[in-house]
């Protein structure tokens, strides 16, 4: 995977990703010549007029340009530039590092487990510290140049034709590389694992999932999955679960089985990152109107002893206590009511395996009764199965078009005390020509007292898109569109079930 057929679309997030290294290289510094390359200004001798590698090794800026330079002519050009291969080879000998990371069929892993001083060099990479007193250490720039440089090519360039599993498992971890140098765990800025945990990739998160896509949509999956040992070295991400989903109904024996373990496998990591979240919501209001339980471990010391200071005897130096006072411990137990429906078109796929996971860690809780409903053209009511998500998953049919008013039809029957439910909609509401039905629906159910929180997506990077025309009247109902980032969901939910 050396190239790609793509490369504007493969450095679309390389500005984030480079913005913490140094300053950009002026473009009209660089020389036409491909073997020329700049020269340090302290020498008249043209650049032309000696061999590269002398007079790269002779500046450190001459040096971190060079490796730059290569890095976009492998980005935007699959073949090989001698003069810029050799100048990157003298440049990474010189300074002290293994000439594998110029290798591009090397993996990060590979040249880690053979030199294991460098696995702390890549940790923060791309987010270094300021040097004190505003001083740039130009020769540890050229060592980050380097090693940043190995990182982004073997994630941005993919190549073109077929991936193996094994192609995919390099890829991955490579990109967890890539997170660790900008300072997030691996998974932090795709979607997948790390849904929940608070980390945003913004633009660059956004493209390495696409990326991650792409690979996917490469391989020949069905034969992958067919072969035990090919399916092990798979790592269950978004865009994987997505294809899988995709293509169950053509899957079947040992293929289908392990389809589903891996389904299983991302349901579980995910689920443990978003029920960690959850775990912290209180367990309700305390209920006043219940006299509290008078038991010694519900004895309110400081109350007691502040309510009876009147009855303080200076003489004998002694309270006397004529009232005790005990904490209150019951909560109210009015059942909750969530309502979740999701729309299960193809552009809402990780919203759907998202809210399908937190609707059923809801469900978990006391005092919640959690429906689920998902629709494209039709909608189905996945309640009986909504405390396993993998069973709902594997129950959806992803794809289609868009019905809201359906999905309202089958939703509505489910609210029995409107101040009591909330209902959440996920969707990025293109309902075509059903728009105005579908918002004269959700304004009944909003004005009938039913807390009513539209979400345009539920991702790990936050990215959403929602219809302008709903989004405007949402604002003016007083419901605004949820951010698409999954902790602020989590956030709405148990502020209103806890």
């Amino acid at each position: 995977m050396t190239d790609r057929t793509d490369p504007a679309d493969a450095t679309a997030g390389l500005t984030d990703a480079t913005a913490g290294l140094t300053d950009a290289t002026d473009p009209s510094a660089v020389p036409t010549d491909p073997i020329a390359v700049p020269t340090d200004p302290a020498t008249a001798v043209p650049a032309t007029a000696v061999p590269a590698t002398a007079v790269l090794t002779d500046s450190d800026d001459n040096r971190r340009q060079v490796l730059y330079w290569r890095l976009l002519a492998r980005l935007f050009d699959h073949e090989e530039q001698p003069a810029l291969e050799s100048a990157s080879l003298a440049v990474v000998e010189d300074i002290g590092l293994p000439s594998a990371l110029l290798d591009p069929g090397a993996s990060v892993d590979s040249v880690v487990q053979r030199h294991p001083e460098l696995a702390e060099e890549f940790d923060g990479l791309m987010t270094p510290e300021p040097e004190p007193d505003d001083t740039r250490d130009r020769a540890a720039e050229v060592r980050r140049a380097a090693l940043a440089s190995k990182v982004l090519l073997n994630v941005f360039s993919t190549g073109s034709g077929t991936v193996s599993a094994g192609q995919l498992a390099r890829w991955q971890s490579d990109a967890g590389w890539l997170e660790r140098a900008l300072g997030c765990p691996p998974g932090g800025l795709r979607g997948g694992r790390a849904a929940g945990a608070g980390l945003t990739g913004g633009g660059l998160g956004a493209e390495l999932g696409t990326v991650e896509a792409d690979l996917v949509q490469r391989m020949h999956l069905r034969e992958v999955l067919a072969d035990p040992a090919l399916a092990a070295k798979l790592t269950p991400s978004m865009s994987l679960i997505e294809q899988l989903l995709r293509d169950k109904g053509n899957l079947s024996g040992i293929a289908l089985a392990n389809a589903k373990s891996l389904i299983r496998r991302y349901v579980d990591e995910v689920a443990e990152v978003l029920r960690t979240q959850v775990e912290k919501a209180t367990v309700g209001e305390l209920d006043r109107s219940v006299p509290p339980k008078r038991v010694f471990r519900n004895l309110d010391v400081d109350r007691t002893i502040w309510k009876n200071l009147t009855n303080w005897s200076p003489e004998e130096e002694r309270l006397y206590v004529d009232r005790l006072y005990y904490r209150h411990t019951v909560r109210r137990t009015t059942p909750q009511r969530l309502v979740v429906v999701v729309d299960q078109s193809g552009s809402m796929v990780d919203s759907m395996v998202n809210c399908t996971i937190l609707a059923s860690i809801f469900a978990g809780l006391p005092k919640v009764d959690v429906h689920l409903i998902a629709y494209d053209t039709r909608a189905i009511d996945l309640t009986p199965w909504v405390h396993d998500p993998f069973d709902v998953l594997l129950r959806t049919n992803l794809g289609g078009g868009n019905d809201g008013p359906v999905a309202m039809a089958m939703a509505r029957p489910k609210i029995a005390e409107p101040k009591n439910t909330v209902m959440v909609w996920i969707s990025d509401f293109y309902e075509f020509d059903r728009s105005q039905p579908l918002f004269e629906g959700i304004e009944a159910v909003h004005r009938s007292g039913v807390r009513f929180i539209p979400v345009g997506s539920v991702t790990s990077s936050g990215r959403q898109e929602v219809n302008p025309w709903f989004r405007e009247r949402f604002k003016a109902l007083g419901t605004p569109v949820v951010s698409g980032h999954i902790d602020k969901l989590v956030h709405e939910l148990k502020t209103f079930l806890t």
